[in-house]
């Protein structure tokens, strides 16, 4: 794995990792772990107009200048969708996936810009499509933390807890940090569009470090979440 050793490798050399099997007892997190499991089985439905409002929202708040002509229009493509229809894009992921989306445009909207326009570094050729791309972040993270099992059992399932805990927004963030931390891995990496698994697994095992380490008590803790601000 190039990128982590490139430009994350020497700090975790002044941490120590995590002991703890599952995190104390928290008033909050019961609750905030089945409304985030909830969000994780809901799947998106192109006929509520909730999810519809979602979908417009993410386009007005990439697009601001530039008015949507529908739901399904050529004009998702410039937003790194698959095809016309964004919903069948989705069919892995769920309504999670446009959650993750819309909370970083509104949340880090300089970073989500810097992501969607490409604007950092040297970039490949053939890009990967930047919406496609948050759907397999988010996808990923739900597998890596086992938000799938009743509690989770790997062990950045059990570290995230503890952080769920403290921020119900935990999973939100981490899902921007994740979608930044995967392009600084793309660009160290120097990869293309047919290496874009690898750099996923690359970000998937830097996260898992991360998260290891005994000193991160609150999402913001963890070193990844400064590449937001850079």
């Amino acid at each position: 794995m190039v990128g982590p050793r490139v430009w994350l490798g020497g700090i975790f050399n002044r941490f120590t990792r995590r002991t703890e099997k599952f995190p104390n007892e928290n008033p909050h997190l019961e609750q905030r772990l089945t409304r985030l499991q909830h969000r994780v089985k809901t799947s998106f439905d192109e006929t509520r107009r909730d999810h519809q409002e979602a979908l417009k929202s993410l386009w007005s708040t990439a697009f601001p200048d530039v008015p949507l002509t529908g739901l399904i229009s050529e004009q998702w493509k410039e937003m790194g969708w698959q095809g016309h229809n964004p919903s069948t894009d989705f069919r892995g992921c769920g309504f999670i996936a446009l959650e993750n989306l819309l909370f970083f445009a509104r949340t880090y909207p300089a970073s989500f810009r810097r992501l969607l326009f490409k604007q950092n570094g040297e970039r490949a050729e053939w890009e990967y499509p930047f919406a496609v791309a948050g759907i397999n972040v988010s996808f990923m993270l739900i597998q890596m933390l086992d938000l799938n099992s009743e509690r989770p059992k790997t062990q950045p399932g059990i570290s995230f807890l503890k952080l769920l805990g403290e921020d119900e927004t935990a999973f939100d963030v981490l899902f921007c940090m994740a979608f930044q931390l995967m392009d600084a891995q793309w660009l160290a990496m120097q990869a293309s569009y047919m290496e874009f698994n690898e750099v996923l697994e690359a970000t998937k095992q830097q996260l898992e470090r991360e998260l290891d380490i005994e000193d991160v008590h609150r999402i913001i803790d963890l070193p990844a979440y400064l590449l937001l601000y850079q």
